[in-house]
């Protein structure tokens, strides 16, 4: 099945990780950037899963893709993180995972929706800030269709209503390759927020759709609205 333009590949279970990266090779379209949903994992499966990804885009074995899907409980720490952001008082079912991305501590689970860009920037722009400034871009075109009206914050990577933050996000570029990504609040147990200091960031909140808009939206809607955000910013420029 090849994938169509406003249409993802759909994986539930991930089994073998090389099972999961023949079925995404066999249904790719090399001329676009490409979208797997993975649903519900956990989290170290797909890093593992993102690193694998990543040699191969590196090696312009496989064209961009973009992975969403939801993360089991877990905090993650960025490669320079402070350890003490993640407070005693944090509920004790979430893993603690230290990652190789930049940021500080980060919590994912149900709830929230998880974007891995994983983009060959040679075929587009070689800049962090403008892949980090395009990554928070197509968060606030996407939460604008709500008509929620966001932000950002100047040397505060991420996406804010107000005071608070909607979306996190941390990457790792490589050879100008990048992996890691977003976190979109949707309707998380908000309580795992209280359990660190978001980011790092003191005096400054932490909010979701659900929080202000109070309707319940499928992942799959926002996806389809990603992919269109995504697809209008990242045009592959094939002659690099």
């Amino acid at each position: 099945m090849m994938l169509t333009q406003d249409s993802y590949l759909e994986i539930n279970k991930l089994g073998s990780l090389n099972d999961c990266i023949n079925t995404i090779g066999n249904n790719i379209d090399v001329s676009k950037i490409n979208y797997i949903y993975l649903k519900e994992q956990k989290y170290e499966t797909v890093w593992e899963l993102q690193k694998q990804l990543h040699l191969l885009v590196k090696e312009k074995k496989l064209p961009d893709l973009v992975l969403f899907l939801e993360h089991e409980h877990v905090y993650t720490f960025g490669k320079n993180a402070n350890e003490d952001f993640l407070l005693d008082s944090r509920i004790e079912n979430a893993e603690v995972v230290h990652t190789d991305r930049g940021g500080q501590v980060t919590y994912h689970g149900p709830g929230q929706l998880i974007g891995y860009p994983i983009i060959n920037l040679n075929f587009h722009k070689k800049s962090v800030s403008w892949f980090m400034r395009s990554l928070e871009q197509i968060i606030i075109d996407t939460l604008s269709v709500f008509n929620i009206d966001s932000n950002r914050k100047e040397g505060l990577p991420g996406v804010w209503v107000n005071d608070e933050k909607i979306c996190a996000m941390g990457v790792r570029i490589a050879q100008w390759v990048t992996m890691h990504g977003f976190a979109l609040n949707i309707n998380p147990e908000m309580k795992y927020f209280d359990g660190m200091i978001p980011c790092g960031i003191l005096n400054h909140g932490v909010t979701s759709l659900k929080g202000l808009i109070d309707e319940d939206i499928k992942n799959e809607k926002i996806i389809k609205i990603l992919m269109k955000n995504f697809n209008l910013t990242f045009k592959r420029n094939n002659e690099v």
